[in-house]
This record gives structure tokens, sequence and C-alpha cells, in this order.
């Protein structure tokens, strides 16, 4: 392992050393004080951006498409293996910098914001955990190390919209993206399945596995469900604004810059399978452009600045959707990073906004204009108050999701909670018939000595 190779592995690997050494001495009783945790969070994602420089230097001066680690492999049955495979290429290396840099910065940030809040600790600990998933999915070189961190992201998603936990909202909408996800990683699940069953390998570090025709654009469909759901992409929109439950740094680096995005790289990475299937590209643009109308028209009816930054985050992403489904891969890439960068400084100083606006709508004597008016003129007074209607209540997505997706996954999960208690009470009455007849038997042989 050259230096390189080594810099990559430590960028990827940083943060999830830090979050189990902080997990540890959490189980040993201690608990690390303020101070310590934020020099700890600054000099880890200080020297992970040092650590970028060489894997940039090789990438860009000597010219190699991607630097790659091989760890081995996880497991292999017969021709099945799970290879643990990190990779930079000119893709993924962009993500792995706004990672690196937007969650060092959000970091820094918190330290202050969330000074002395009872869940401090518990925050940086997910905030670790979170830019560990992320970079292991942004650097995976292979569908099935990606869905490892796919998982940890959406985990530490839920966890800090929940964070503040001794309130219900929060944790019922925690539940509620939950069950969302769940639903939608179906979709990257059996993808990963099809592509071990129809081609052998879910490895992408040595190009996509050659699937063509029909077996392409079914996996593309897959993922597209899977990237839909992590995007909050029509239909599964209705779940972002619920989000906001959380603290404003993990809404920013969650719904601003990082995991809305992950959808996208998910789908830039099948980007040329993509262009190849008519019916994929035009799913995906269809998408994007019905998530971006939404996005648009639910935005200006929110009341709170957080929900109506969510809104407008939804409609950057879909653009990025259409954009992938037209092939234009780089245009999407530098979208991306713009987007984040501009949507996690929003979040950050929406407080600041706020006083802003205020001050310059006391300063001008009356009210601002709305923006969009013009927009609004081309329909008749009826369309538009129907249109308010319909946006003030996000599209009836709430409901739609209510129906078709949480409340028969909490029907399956109550389920096999009921085949589970009847599982343990039957094995309970097995042991106790079997414990009883040798127990009496006991009995017996004592009486006749």
């Amino acid at each position: 392992m050259d230096f390189p190779q080594a810099a990559l592995a430590f960028v990827v690997l940083a943060p999830g050393v830090v979050f189990a050494a902080l997990a540890l001495v959490w189980l040993l009783g201690w608990v690390p004080p303020e101070r310590v945790i934020s020099r700890i969070t600054g000099l880890m994602f200080s020297a992970s951006i040092a650590a970028l420089l060489p894997v940039l230097w090789r990438l860009r001066a000597a010219n190699v498409p991607a630097v790659t680690v091989t760890f081995g492999n996880w497991f292999a049955v017969h021709d099945y293996r799970f290879p643990m495979v990190l990779m930079a290429d000119r893709l993924s290396f962009p993500f792995l910098a706004m990672t690196v840099v937007l969650a060092g910065l959000i970091g820094r940030f918190s330290v202050t914001y969330l000074h002395r809040e009872p869940g401090f600790f518990r925050f940086f600990l997910l905030l670790h955990l979170f830019a560990f998933g992320s970079l292991l999915a942004f650097a995976a070189g292979s569908f099935d190390l990606l869905v490892g961190g796919w998982e940890l992201v959406g985990i530490t998603s839920v966890l800090l919209i929940a964070f503040f936990q001794h309130r219900t909202a929060p944790v019922e909408n925690a539940l509620r993206v939950f069950g969302v996800y769940r639903a939608c990683d179906i979709g990257l699940l059996v993808a990963v399945f099809a592509m071990h069953n129809w081609a052998g390998t879910a490895s992408f570090a040595g190009g996509l596995p050659p699937l063509t025709g029909v077996r392409a654009t079914t996996v593309c469909l897959l993922l597209l469900l899977a990237a839909a759901g992590k995007a909050a992409q029509v239909p599964f929109s209705g779940w972002l604004p619920r989000a906001m439950e959380g603290p404003t740094p993990s809404s920013a680096i969650f719904y601003g810059a990082i995991s809305i995005h992950a959808g996208a790289y998910l789908l830039l990475r099948v980007q040329p399978m993509i262009v190849q299937s008519l019916l994929a590209s035009a799913l995906v643009i269809s998408v994007g452009v019905a998530t971006a109308i939404y996005g648009t028209m639910s935005g200006r009816a929110c009341a709170d600045a957080k929900s109506s930054l969510a809104f407008a985050s939804l409609t950057q992403v879909g653009v990025v959707f259409v954009e992938i489904g037209l092939g234009w891969k780089w245009v999407a890439v530098f979208h991306i990073l713009g987007h984040a960068t501009v949507r996690t400084l929003q979040f950050l100083r929406a407080p600041s906004m706020l006083h802003d606006y205020h001050q310059m709508h006391s300063a001008i004597g009356g009210e601002t204009s709305a923006a969009g008016r013009h927009l609004e003129e081309l329909f008749p007074e009826r369309m538009q108050l129907w249109l308010y209607r319909w946006a003030l209540d996000r599209g009836h997505l709430d409901t739609i999701l209510d129906r078709f997706v949480i409340h028969p996954l909490m029907r399956l999960s109550g389920f096999f909670a009921r085949l589970d208690r009847m599982g343990l009470h039957r094995s309970r009455r097995e042991r106790r018939e079997v414990v009883v007849p040798h127990t009496a038997r006991q009995a017996a042989r004592q009486e006749s000595i």
C-alpha cells in the first residue's frame, strides 16, 4: 500500500475509528468534556482534508483513472464474493472532498451551537458515524460495500431527526422517515442481488457489471427507487419537511449537503447504464421534473424558514435528476457541489437570515415584493386558490405515504412481532415440558432410594 492508498484509507476510516473510540469510552462510563470532543473532531477532519491532497495528486499528476485500496473479501462462498475495495476516481473524489470539508465545518459550527446542550456528546458521536457512512458509500468500489455506507447514513439520519427525544413529534417523524427508507432501500438490495445473479459481480472498480437490455433497465429502475427514497423525490417527498425536527446543523449536513445527494450519486454511478435505456432515462427525468415542480410550489406555501429551505433543496435535487437522465454527468456533479455549499450556508444562517429579513422589512417600511408573482398571474384565480391549497397540504403526499407505505409497514412489523412472541412462548412451553418430566424422574428415583 503506497502513500496515496494509505491516505485514502485514512480519510474513509478515521471518522469510524473516532466513533468507535468515543462509543467505547462512553460504554466504560466516561463522557469526554466538550473541549476534548471539539478538538478531536477538528483534528480528525483537518487531517482528513490534508490526506486528500496526495489522492488528488495521484489522480491529476500521475493521470491514473482511480486510486484503489483492496482489503480482500469480507466473505466468499463459491463464486460469490463480497470484496472490500475502496476507490477514489474522478466521480467519487469530489464527493469525498465535499463530505470532509462540510462535515468539518458543521462540526466546528456545532461546538458553539450545541454548547451545554444535554445531547452534545450524542450529536458528535452520530456526526462521526454519519461521516464514516457517507465516505464509505462514496469511496466504495462495489455496490455491496456501498450498501453498508448507505445504511449507516440512513440510521444516523433517523437518530438525529429524533435528537430531541423529550418531545413526541421528533420521534414520530423519525419513525416515518425510517419507514420510507426501509421501503425504498429494498430497491438497492434487490438490485445488488440481481447484479450478482445476472453478471456474477456487483463491483464497479473495473467498470460497471456487464448488463444490457431488460436486465440493465431492471437494475436501473430498482436503483431509481432507492435513490428517490433517499433524495426525497416524488412520490416520497413527504418525509423531508418532517426531518426538519432535528438540530439545524444536522439539517444542513443531511438535507442541504450530503445525504440528500446520495441518491444522485447512486444514479451517477450507473449513469452509463441509464442512458442506454430509454425507459430508465425517461423515468429519471420525469421524477426530477415532478419533484422540481412540487418543491417549488410547496416551498412557496411554507410558513417556516427550515421547511422552505428543505423544499428548495428538493427542487434543486430534482433538477439534478433531470441532468442525470439527460446524460449531463459533469453538469450534475458541479451542480451538486455548488448546491451543497450554498444550501449548507443557508441552513446555518437561517436564524440570522430571519433577523436580517426583519431588519430589511422594517427599513423599507412595508411589504417586500413576493417572488414569482408574474407566474401566478398566468393562471385563473380559481386555479391559483386550488394550487395554493394543494401546496399548503404538500401535495397530499403525507396521506399517500401513510396509506401505502407507513401503515402497511407498521402492520407488517406488528405481524412479525406477534409471530416472534408466539415462537418465544412456544419455546418456553417446550422447555417447561422437558424440565418437568426430568424433575419428576429425579423425585421418583430419590423415593426409591
